[in-house]
């Protein structure tokens, strides 16, 4: 759930990761690692958790 609202987020509201987590105060790092826990990435290309 959390990887499919951040996704979305970022496809339809937000140009990068950082300016996501700055507005829904959210730690990025602490992010990355959840969803690296479930086996998702950041990529900057694609502006998306792959």
């Amino acid at each position: 759930m959390l990887l499919s609202f951040i996704n979305l987020k970022l496809r339809d509201f937000y140009g990068t990761l950082e300016s996501c987590c700055v507005d829904l105060d959210v730690n990025r790092a602490e992010l990355e690692e959840k969803l690296a826990g479930i086996g998702y990435h950041y990529d900057k290309e694609k502006n998306r958790f792959i």
